[in-house]
């Protein structure tokens, strides 16, 4: 599916990813982009300061932010060498294409945008007016992230399914644009939702998330992860009852990364009253360790050393701007008559 096609992933800095992130989004992502490579493809995966501005506006916050995600995805295994890495600012195609292709886009995509309409029904709920506090960054979201998409005539963007919606309307601009001019200026891409990719469960049930403060940490001490693993809720039944562990929690995490061998001694061992919670908890406690313990290396001497992260987005973005000069100079051409 991926052989000789241009993948895009964008990924918004807010925050310090969980194990959660790590499992269900970050490691897909890079091996994804590893799998288009080897397939004789191209890999453009970007910081989305732009789209982070609309929320985020303490400089020092948002700088420590970006620092983070970008020493993260490179401690998760993304070569920069290989892939596109770059931050959405150091394009300044970027915003040019963006105002283009503002012209071409209908106001009513922006109205019916999932962020905008969520945005809206939180204001009604408190009694609020409609647009309280929203912003034209946050309005116009996907149209910005249209230009991410077309600038670099992808194919595929790899997304989560309340992400469709972004990619399709990208779709429905570039169509948009051909059709007026009668020739391929922008690429259609399509959207890949990988049902595969795991949702993995919250300390308390939930799905992982640091607003439910239900997260495995990710690149913490050992302390601090086996603090959370421990503390995953459990009934108070004996060891050797027999359990099925479908209905343990601690199983249901698990799965998320554990091998088939691994998963199935757990599950053995909670079905035939062999395994009690202590020595589950350990076991996840055993196997996130050593899925992060590499990666958390990695992400300190990344952190450490950021001169050196600052200069593979730099040179990231020298790499991938001749792909929207392109594209830019292809739509200045045809919408100036040039």
């Amino acid at each position: 599916m991926f052989a000789g096609k241009t993948i895009l992933t964008g990924v918004k800095p807010t925050g310090t990813p969980h194990l959660g992130n790590y499992l269900g989004a970050i490691k897909p992502a890079i091996e994804l982009g590893q799998k288009a490579i080897a397939q004789g493809g191209k890999h453009y995966m970007f910081i989305a300061d732009y789209h982070a501005i609309n929320a985020e506006k303490d400089p020092a916050v948002l700088n420590q932010k970006m620092k983070e995600i970008a020493c993260i995805y490179l401690a998760g295994g993304l070569d920069p060498k290989k892939s596109y890495f770059y931050r959405q600012s150091d394009i300044p195609e970027i915003p040019e294409i963006t105002t283009i292709l503002y012209a071409y886009t209908p106001k009513g995509f922006m109205n019916k945008a999932h962020a905008y309409k969520a945005a809206v029904d939180k204001n009604r709920a408190a009694g609020k007016p409609d647009d309280d506090g929203i912003n034209m960054g946050l309005y116009t979201y996907p149209t910005l992230m249209a230009a991410d998409i077309l600038s670099y005539d992808t194919d595929v963007v790899p997304v989560g399914k309340d992400q469709v919606q972004h990619v399709e309307i990208a779709r429905d601009i570039a169509g948009a644009i051909n059709a007026h001019y009668e020739k391929e200026l922008l690429r259609l891409p399509a959207y890949y939702v990988d049902d595969q990719v795991a949702v993995v469960p919250g300390i308390d049930g939930r799905k992982m998330s640091k607003s439910y403060g239900n997260v495995i940490p990710l690149f913490e001490d050992d302390k601090a992860i086996k603090k959370a693993i421990f503390s995953i809720k459990t009934d108070s039944r004996p060891m050797e009852e027999p359990k099925d562990p479908d209905e343990i929690l601690v199983y249901e995490i698990y799965k998320s990364i554990a091998t088939p061998e691994q998963l199935q001694e757990m599950g053995d061992g909670l079905r035939q009253g062999r395994l009690g919670y202590g020595h589950i908890k350990n076991m996840l406690l055993d196997a996130v360790i050593n899925e992060v313990s590499a990666a958390r290396e990695k992400y300190n001497y990344y952190m450490n050393h950021y001169d050196e992260v600052e200069a593979m987005l730099e040179e990231g973005a020298a790499r991938a701007r001749p792909a929207a000069q392109a594209v830019l100079k292809r739509l200045k051409d045809a919408v100036f008559g040039r």
